[in-house]
Formats: C-alpha cells, sequence, structure tokens
C-alpha cells in the first residue's frame, strides 16, 4: 500500500499493513485444511476465473472466495471497522474491494459457476463448515445422476 503524496504513515501501520497475505492467508489456510482432511481435492487461485477465487472445485464448477470481514466489508461483523484516521481513503479503498468483489460474483456466475464466499469471522466461529459442505454435497449428487431425455 502505497501512502498518497505528502501523507506519512505511521512505520508500526505500515509493517501491520505489510504482513496481510492476499494468497494463503490463515483462514484460508484453514478452511483448506477442513476441505482436504474430508476427502474433498481442489485447485488454488484459479486465474483463468474471474476474482482468481481462493478454492475452485472445477468437476462442480463452484467457487470458493475466503474473505476477510474487514477488508471485503461483511455487513453487520464487529471486525468490519473503518480505522479513524483517513477515513475518506479507507471507505473509498472499501467500496472499491465490494464493487470487485460483486463483479466476480457476478462474472462467475454468468459462465454457469457456484460462487461461496466463507467470511473470517465465520472460520474463527468454526460456523462455516456445515454450510459449505451443504454446497458442495448436492453439487455431487446432481451430476452422479443419470439425465433423462
Amino acid at each position: 500500500m502505497t501512502p498518497s503524496a505528502g501523507h506519512v504513515v505511521d512505520p508500526a501501520t505500515r509493517a501491520r499493513m505489510k504482513r496481510v497475505r492476499s494468497k494463503n492467508s490463515e483462514p484460508e489456510l484453514a478452511v483448506r485444511r477442513a476441505l482436504h482432511s474430508l476427502g474433498y481435492r481442489f485447485r488454488l487461485h484459479d486465474r483463468r476465473l474471474p476474482g482468481s477465487p481462493d478454492i475452485v472445485f472445477p468437476g462442480r464448477r463452484m467457487a470458493v472466495f475466503v474473505h476477510g470481514c474487514f477488508w471485503h466489508r461483511h455487513s453487520g461483523c464487529a471486525r468490519a471497522t473503518t480505522p479513524a484516521s483517513r477515513k475518506g481513503y479507507w471507505l473509498d479503498r472499501f467500496a472499491a474491494n465490494v464493487r470487485r468483489d460483486e463483479r466476480d460474483r457476478a462474472q462467475l456466475q454468468r459462465l454457469d459457476w457456484s460462487v461461496v464466499v466463507v467470511w473470517e469471522c465465520e472460520i474463527r466461529s468454526g460456523t462455516y463448515l456445515d454450510a459449505l459442505l451443504a454446497r458442495l454435497r448436492p453439487a455431487h449428487v446432481a451430476r452422479s445422476e443419470p439425465v433423462e431425455p
């Protein structure tokens, strides 16, 4: 993150922000470990798809995004705070993230992909896995049944 011209960024803040990862974050790794331990196999960060989803199930045409509540503005979540300093900068940045997420999700759906968003707070509380597995199972069952003429 580059500071705007003439603005001095606190070195501690700068160091903390540099540690934020866009790929292979702790929440993403937790979801991947859980899915893998249950026997699911998937691809990672497929750049051929809009938004380069974090986890991709090509045979099921399902894309999973693991979103941080702060950066992607999880509605109603206590983690979706806004920094007090440079509020205008942050609001613009967050709005751009949300627009990009919506655009990527819409493009994937137009390509006939189902999209699942797993939020960081759901991972921390452990509530995400049942919902994710419920989305994975019907896709598997539907594709394995014979198609009637």
